[in-house]
C-alpha cells in the first residue's frame, strides 16, 4: 500500500482486510510495528510528515479508500470538530505503539503475545468483526514473530503454551479466546489506551 521513501498525495483508510506497518533492516530482518485493522487510517500523519519512514503492506486482500491530503487539509481549515477526530485517530495510534515498546520492553515474550490477542480481539469488537469470544486472524507464525519481535520457534512455543494454559484455541485463522479474564490479567490489559469512551472531542 506505501513504500518506505513514497510522498505519497492521499492517506488510505482500511476497509476491508488486515495490514501492517513495517520496516526491513539492511539484513533482510523485518519489524511489524503496527497491525491495521478495517476502520484503520494506514498512514493518516503522512499528510503531516511527508516522507514515509516505514512501509505498508496487506497481510489479507483488501479494500481500501483515499482521501487526498488537499481534502485533509481543506478539513483542517475548515471543519474544527472534524479536524480533531482525525487528530484522535493519530492519537490512538500513538498510544498503541506506546503499548507495544512497554510490551516489547518489559513484558515477558507471553505476557506481550497475550496482549496483542488482547489488543486485536478488542479493535475488532469496536467495528462488529468478532463472534462471542472468537476473531479471525489470518496472521502465520512467522508474521506473529516480526509483530513480538520473535523467531517463529519461540512463536511456536508460545501459542503452545497459551494453549495449555486454556487461554486460547487457534484453528486455521479463526482464534477463540476460551478465559478472557485470565487471559486480560496475564497481558495486564487495560483497553484505555484504545480511547474507546464516547467524549466531547
Amino acid at each position: 500500500m506505501v513504500r518506505e521513501g513514497d510522498r505519497p498525495s492521499e492517506s488510505t483508510v482500511l476497509i476491508t482486510g488486515l495490514a501492517a506497518r513495517y520496516n526491513v533492516l539492511k539484513n533482510g530482518k523485518r519489524q511489524i510495528t503496527a497491525l491495521h485493522v478495517p476502520g484503520d487510517f494506514v498512514d493518516l500523519h503522512g499528510f503531516l510528515v511527508k516522507t514515509m519512514d516505514h512501509a505498508v503492506l496487506a497481510i489479507t486482500p483488501c479494500q481500501v479508500g483515499t482521501v487526498p491530503h488537499e481534502t485533509l487539509r481543506r478539513i483542517s481549515e475548515n471543519q474544527p470538530h472534524l479536524a480533531r477526530l482525525l487528530a484522535v485517530s493519530v492519537a490512538v495510534d500513538a498510544a498503541i505503539h506506546r503499548q507495544w515498546i512497554v510490551a516489547m520492553g518489559r513484558r515477558s515474550a507471553l505476557e506481550h503475545a497475550a496482549h496483542l490477542l488482547c489488543e486485536l480481539f478488542v479493535r475488532l469488537q469496536v467495528v462488529g468483526l468478532t463472534t462471542d469470544n472468537s476473531f479471525r486472524l489470518p496472521l502465520t507464525q512467522e508474521e506473529l514473530g516480526d509483530t513480538l519481535g520473535l523467531s517463529t520457534v519461540h512463536v511456536n512455543r508460545i501459542v503452545q503454551d497459551l494453549r495449555k494454559e486454556e487461554l486460547i484455541t487457534w484453528r486455521g485463522e479463526t482464534l477463540i479466546i476460551e478465559d478472557w479474564s485470565r487471559l486480560q490479567q496475564l497481558a495486564e490489559f487495560d483497553p484505555t489506551f484504545l480511547s474507546l469512551e464516547a467524549e466531547p472531542r
